[in-house]
């Protein structure tokens, strides 16, 4: 099977533009979510890049906080130390730039230059499918790997927490305080079936930071000119399902109602770990693929896992409102965590 090295990913990446104006020569500060609470808009691990000039690339609020947040990086830029900005309901700050919306938010700004490295190797441990976690001492800006033998026991514990859980958090303790922020590979959706579903949901689930990948052995669905700059494999659904591995950052959709298509695909989903399986259908086609899973060997249990009929139940009915149903489910599931 052969993927197309350019696959559909959001370009909006904080760090291939820092990486891009620091090799320019120019300095960059790093302002990054620490903590949240309530409505707060991005959660933790969120970054914005500044540079001297006042170029800006990502987010760590809906807007409400960024011009404070810029402001500081444009001094740590001209030589302030790190500093750890806390915005909240009650803090006439927040008020000021308009976070009256119910919530809190934590923002360490930092100078880049000295974490570069570090973020350059977590990057680079991704081509290979690994996840790293960087650990920041939020009472100076210091960053450590975790492995690297730098960390306290307790804080490197906590690491490994962040690790298993897959999730950035703030973390408090006798050694102080600290933002352990894992780097993780994106989140994959594979979409079975090739069809008009899939060309709203594809684009759709790039944007919410899904790399993703269309799987349809009929070359006249699965071509490059539906489906431009997406990964497009051709080979059958449990074969390209064999190779591409699912783990559980991934989420598997089937979509083409037909079942020499969906099931041996289902069947493959529900031998991994993915986090999401779901089958488009009505409750009639559910049940009949119900009965053909059960006869297969899958015990209820298993089943259960399959959200059939796919999406949530908003009433959707184009080929677009299906598509935001079934991502808004996904997204759901990412969130939450299992049921």
């Amino acid at each position: 099977m052969s993927l197309p090295a350019g696959a559909l990913i959001p370009s909006d990446d904080v760090f291939d533009a820092a990486f891009s104006w620091r090799d320019a020569g120019k300095p960059v500060a790093l302002a990054t979510v620490v903590s949240t609470w309530g409505s707060s808009p991005r959660p933790p691990g969120s970054h914005l890049g500044v540079t001297a000039d006042g170029e800006m690339t990502g987010s760590v609020s809906g807007g409400c906080i960024e011009g404070a947040v810029v402001k500081q990086a444009l001094d740590v830029l001209e030589g302030a130390p790190a500093k750890v900005m806390e915005f909240g309901v009650s803090d006439e700050q927040a008020w000021d730039v308009g976070l009256a919306c119910g919530g809190s938010v934590t923002v360490l700004v930092r100078d880049f230059a000295p974490s570069a490295p570090l973020y350059a190797q977590a990057r680079a441990a991704l081509a290979s499918g690994e996840t790293s976690a960087l650990v920041t001492n939020l009472k100076g800006g210091a960053t450590m790997m975790l492995g690297s033998g730098d960390l306290p026991d307790a804080v490197a514990e906590a690491a490994e927490r962040a690790l298993r859980d897959d999730k950035s958090r703030a973390y408090s303790g006798d050694d102080g305080d600290w933002f352990i922020e894992v780097v993780a590979p994106p989140r994959r959706l594979i979409v079975i079936g090739a069809v008009h579903i899939a060309q709203a949901l594809v684009p759709m689930a790039a944007m919410a930071g899904f790399r993703v990948t269309v799987v349809d052995p009929r070359r006249a669905f699965a071509s490059d000119a539906r489906f431009p700059g997406v990964a497009v494999c051709t080979d059958w659904p449990d074969e390209a399902l064999d190779e591409l591995k699912p783990d559980a950052r991934t989420a598997i959709v089937t979509l083409t109602h037909d079942p020499k298509l969906d099931d041996p695909a289902l069947e493959k989903a529900l031998q991994s770990q993915a986090f999401y399986i779901g089958a488009l259908g009505s409750k009639r086609t559910q049940a009949k693929r119900v009965e053909r899973l059960t006869a297969a060997g899958f015990d209820d249990a298993a089943i259960g896992r399959i959200h059939g009929p796919i999406g949530l139940p908003i009433g959707a009915q184009s080929p677009a409102e299906i598509a935001v149903s079934i991502l808004a489910e996904i997204v759901a599931r990412m969130r939450r965590g299992p049921e």
